[in-house]
C-alpha cells in the first residue's frame, strides 16, 4: 500500500479560503456532534420517562464528574492529534507516524491506570460532592460504568482524533451517527427489554462507543496509506512521547480543571435538592446540543491552526480565527433568540407536565446561558487555537480561570442567591477565560512570526537554534 497523500482521504488545509475551509471541516463535525447530542438527550428522555424523575437526576448528578474524567480522556486524545497535524501541515511522514504510534501507547497505559484508580473511587467521589442520598445508588449504578468503558472512550476519540489531524472531518462524523443509533437501540434494550435500571443506559453508552472506536479503526487501516507503520516506526521514542505528553496532558488538564469547577458547582446544585438537580440536568442535556456549534469550531481550529503551524502560514492563522469568531458569534444570536422565545417547551420532552417547577427553572437556565454564548464563542475557538499552535500550558491557564469562576459562584453565590446563581456560573466562567486567552493568543501568534523571521534572517542551523532558545530574540 503506498503511503503517499491520498486527496479522497486528507485535506490540505494550509491552501486555499480560510473560511470556506472552515465550514466544510466543521459542518461534518457539527452534525456528528448534533447527532451525538440528540441521542444523548433521547438517552436522557428514555431515563426520564421509563425510570422516573430520581433517575434522570441521578444521571444528571454525576455530569460534572463525568465530563471531569471523560473531559481528561478527550482532551490528551487532541492533544495526541495536534503534533500528527502539525507533521502533516509540514510533510514528514515518517515523522507523523511514530507521533501515531507512540500516540497509540500512551493511550494504551493511560487506559490501563485511570480505569482502575478511578473506577476503584467511584463511591468516594460521589459522596465528596454530596449526591443527594435519594439518588446516590442509582447515580452509583450509571457512572461506575461509564467509568469502567474508559478505554472504549481513549479508543473512539483517539482514532476519530488522527483522522481529523490529516482534515477528514466527515468519516468519524458516520461511525459516531451510526454509534449514536445503537446507543438509542441498546437503551431501549437494555432498559424496557431486559429491565436492567439505570445501568443499562450506562451499558448502551460504552457498547456503542466501543463499536465506533472499531470502525475507525478498521478504516484507518483500509483508507490511510500514510499512516501504514513500518517496524522501526512503532518503537517508543523519547522524544515523541515527551512531544505528545507536553501537548496533550496539558489539553486534558484543562478539561479537568474546568471540570473541578462544574463538580464545585454541581455539589452546589445537589445542596438545593434534587429538584434542582433534575433542572440543571434537563437544561444542560438541551443546552450542550445548543453548543455543538461551538465545539465543532474549536475542534475546526485545533486541526486548521495545527497544519497551518506545521506549514507555518501564521497569517492564514489569523484569518481562521477570525473567520471562526464572526461564524460563531452570528450564531450566539440567533440561538439567544431562539431559547429566549422557544426555550419552554425543550424541558416538556425530559419530563412530565406535572413538573412545573423543574420546566420552569430549565428553561431559566438555558436563557440565561445562551445570553453569554458569544463568550463560549471565544473560549472556544481562541483557546483550541492556542492549542494547536502548540502552546497547551496556557490553555491550562484558562482553564484555571474558569475553575476560579464557578468556584465563586458555586462557594459564595449559590448560598446566597441560590438557583440564579447556578444559572450564571458558566457565564463568568466564560468570561474570566477570555480576559486570558484573547491577550495569550496574541502574544503566541507574534511569538511564533518573530521566530520565523529570525530563522529566514539567520539561516544556518545553529543560528536557528538559537532563535528558538531566546524565543526569537
Amino acid at each position: 500500500m503506498s503511503k503517499s497523500v491520498s486527496t479522497s482521504a486528507v485535506k490540505d488545509m494550509t491552501v486555499g479560503s480560510p473560511v470556506r475551509l472552515i465550514l466544510g471541516f466543521a459542518i461534518p463535525m457539527l452534525l456528528g456532534l448534533l447527532f451525538q447530542q440528540f441521542y444523548s438527550m433521547v438517552d436522557a428522555v428514555i431515563v426520564g420517562r421509563c425510570l422516573g424523575v430520581d433517575a434522570l437526576a441521578a444521571v444528571g448528578s454525576t455530569g460534572a464528574v463525568n465530563f471531569m474524567v471523560n473531559g481528561f480522556v478527550i482532551g490528551i486524545c487532541s492533544g495526541f492529534a495536534i503534533p500528527v497535524a502539525q507533521q502533516f501541515g509540514a510533510q514528514d511522514y515518517s515523522n507523523m507516524r511514530r507521533f501515531v504510534a507512540n500516540a497509540a501507547w500512551l493511550a494504551a497505559i493511560f487506559a490501563l491506570v485511570m480505569t482502575v484508580g478511578i473506577s476503584s473511587l467511584t463511591w468516594n467521589i460521589l459522596v465528596w460532592i454530596k449526591t443527594p442520598e435519594d439518588i446516590i445508588r442509582q447515580a452509583y449504578l450509571y457512572i461506575v460504568y461509564i467509568f469502567l468503558g474508559i478505554p472504549a472512550t481513549l479508543l473512539y476519540n483517539l482514532l476519530a482524533g488522527i483522522i481529523r489531524s490529516l482534515g477528514d472531518s466527515k468519516t468519524p462524523v458516520y461511525f459516531l451517527v451510526l454509534s449514536s443509533i445503537l446507543n438509542i437501540g441498546l437503551d431501549l434494550a437494555f432498559i424496557l427489554g431486559l429491565k436492567t435500571g439505570i445501568s443499562g443506559a450506562a451499558y448502551a453508552t460504552v457498547l456503542s462507543q466501543a463499536v465506533s472506536g472499531i470502525l475507525c479503526f478498521f478504516y484507518m487501516r483500509k483508507k490511510f496509506g500514510i499512516l501504514k507503520i513500518e517496524r522501526d516506526e512503532l518503537r517508543l521514542s523519547k522524544g515523541h512521547v515527551g512531544t505528545l505528553c507536553v501537548i496533550g496532558i496539558p489539553m486534558g488538564l484543562q478539561y479537568s480543571i474546568t471540570a473541578i469547577g462544574s463538580v464545585i458547582i454541581q455539589a452546589a446544585i445537589n445542596s438545593l435538592g434534587s429538584v434542582a438537580v433534575a433542572s440543571v440536568a434537563t437544561a444542560q442535556k438541551s443546552s450542550l446540543l445548543f453548543c455543538c456549534p461551538f465545539d465543532a469550531l474549536g475542534g475546526t481550529m485545533a486541526t486548521y491552526t495545527g497544519q497551518n503551524a506545521g506549514a507555518k502560514k501564521f497569517e492564514r492563522i489569523e484569518q481562521g480565527v477570525r473567520s471562526a469568531t464572526l461564524l460563531g458569534s452570528v450564531y450566539s444570536l440567533g440561538a439567544f433568540i431562539l431559547l429566549f422565545f422557544f426555550g419552554e417547551m425543550i424541558p416538556r420532552l425530559f419530563v412530565d407536565a406535572s413538573e412545573t417547577v423543574v420546566i420552569r427553572q430549565a428553561h431559566q437556565y438555558l436563557v440565561i446561558s445562551a445570553m453569554f454564548f458569544i463568550l463560549l464563542t471565544f473560549v472556544n475557538v481562541w483557546r483550541f487555537t492556542i492549542q494547536g499552535l502548540g502552546y497547551s500550558g496556557l490553555a491550562v491557564v484558562a482553564g484555571v480561570c474558569e475553575m476560579i469562576g464557578r468556584a465563586f459562584m458555586g462557594f459564595v453565590l449559590v448560598p446566597i442567591f441560590g438557583f440564579k446563581a447556578i444559572c450564571l456560573a458558566s457565564p463568568v466562567a466564560w468570561f474570566l477565560a477570555d480576559l486570558f486567552l484573547v491577550p495569550a493568543f496574541r502574544f503566541c501568534i507574534r511569538r511564533l512570526k518573530a521566530q520565523l523571521d529570525c530563522e529566514k534572517a539567520c539561516g544556518s542551523a545553529a543560528h536557528k537554534a538559537v532563535c528558538r532558545a531566546h524565543g526569537a530574540g
